[in-house]
């Protein structure tokens, strides 16, 4: 059975208690990624509530996963055109060192 951590974090100057199997570290990460683009769109922002800062956060860090996640697979798809070359030309390299070695 995987053990709970029970870490208390601050967001937005509200503390909350988090039961989570993340590492308390990490969910201290999260909360403050969290808390300063709170903080970025409340500076930014004349009045905002907090509540509609809460949800702007959410659609920000929510733009970056998805950023990543295209950066991601961008990347694999990379990965594998230059893995797909490298075994042909390797291919090539054998196949030629075969005909040449029988002759």
């Amino acid at each position: 059975m995987t053990k709970l951590h029970v870490v208390s974090v601050q967001i937005a100057g509200e503390e909350y208690t988090i039961r989570t199997q993340a590492s308390p570290e990490y969910t201290r990460d999260c909360a403050a990624h969290v808390d300063r683009t709170i903080n970025e769109i409340m500076s930014a922002g004349a009045n905002i509530q907090a509540h509609k800062a809460g949800i702007l956060a959410a659609l920000a860090v929510t733009d970056q996963l998805f950023e990543t996640r295209r950066e991601v697979a961008d990347l694999r798809a990379q990965i594998e055109r230059f893995a797909t070359q490298l075994a042909s030309e390797v291919e090539g390299h054998l196949g030629a060192t075969d005909l040449a070695a029988r002759s």
